[in-house]
């Protein structure tokens, strides 16, 4: 797993705001709404999604529906088990992720962890 390029973050962002569900066409003119880009951008980042296994897609007409593979939850989790699996000193990353924590996030990381007895799987 890794991170997406920035215009892939931005159509993954649309696809799950929009419930992880969208066409070309609809993703399309949301970004062109805000700013210059093809349809034929937008089609070939889709579809490198696809190809990547974030997307999957079905035959809607002559176009593709496309649908996250992952929801955004999953798809951060991923990469927090990416980061802890990667290094040497996984509490070293753990370390400096809880230091980054909000009070709020530390509270509800504690509590989720009451609740699952420390097994927050």
């Amino acid at each position: 797993m890794r991170g997406f390029g920035e215009l892939e973050a931005v159509i993954m962002d649309r696809l799950w705001a929009a419930g992880g569900t969208a066409t070309v066409r609809e993703i399309f003119e949301q970004l062109r709404a805000e700013r210059e880009i093809a349809y034929t951008t937008v089609m070939t980042t889709m579809d490198n999604l696809f190809r990547k296994g974030q997307l999957v897609r079905e035959r809607e007409g002559r176009a593709y529906r496309y649908q996250t593979t992952a929801s955004r939850a999953e798809y951060s989790a991923g990469l927090m088990r990416q980061a802890l699996d990667g290094g040497d000193d996984a509490a070293a990353v753990l370390t400096h992720f809880v230091g980054q924590m909000t009070e709020d996030e530390s509270r509800r990381l504690r509590e989720l962890l009451d609740r699952t007895g420390g097994d927050a799987r």
